[in-house]
């Protein structure tokens, strides 16, 4: 024997509206209770911590602004931006994310891009509750293990 549909609706709790496209799926963003809404800079950011925590990324950011921000870690009183290197638009229920990135040498960046993409979507859609709709990922440059700074400075190449 079949439950009608009324009594299956009305078992469920009411925790939010259901998303487009996702029928029965709820966000908690926008309940009977009221509405959240979550900033831009706060989806850039822990979209930035996401795409940092995966192995390979070696840096975020276009040169100018990896750049600018090596300038600013070098003045008292100011830091490096948490999200540089990340671009966001987010609306009531879904967010979209524009990642720059610097990979190490050596790293396959088709399975980079993916894991990156993978951590991004899962982390914002269970920190937020925001359906992530894409992840594009620009890769601006590759550290090669030599790049490092002071490495062989004593020496000169020729003499």
């Amino acid at each position: 024997m079949s439950t009608p549909a009324s009594e299956t609706t009305t078992a469920r709790p009411k925790t939010g509206v259901a998303r487009e496209g996702q029928p029965g799926r709820a966000t908690a963003l926008v309940s009977e209770h009221g509405r959240t809404t979550i900033a831009d800079a706060v989806v850039a950011k822990i979209v930035a911590v996401a795409t940092r925590e995966v192995d390979g990324v070696y840096a975020m950011g276009a040169g100018a602004a990896r750049m600018a921000g090596a300038v600013r870690e070098r003045l008292p009183g100011t830091r490096v931006s948490e999200s540089q290197g990340v671009a966001v638009e987010v609306g009531e229920r879904q967010a979209a994310a524009d990642i720059d990135a610097v990979v190490e040498y050596g790293v396959a960046i088709p399975d980079l891009a993916a894991a990156v993409r993978r951590n991004v979507i899962t982390t914002v859609e269970r920190m937020c509750g925001l359906e992530v709709t894409e992840v594009n990922i620009s890769i601006d440059d590759i550290h090669l293990p030599d790049d490092e700074p002071g490495e062989g400075a004593g020496e000169p190449r020729v003499r």
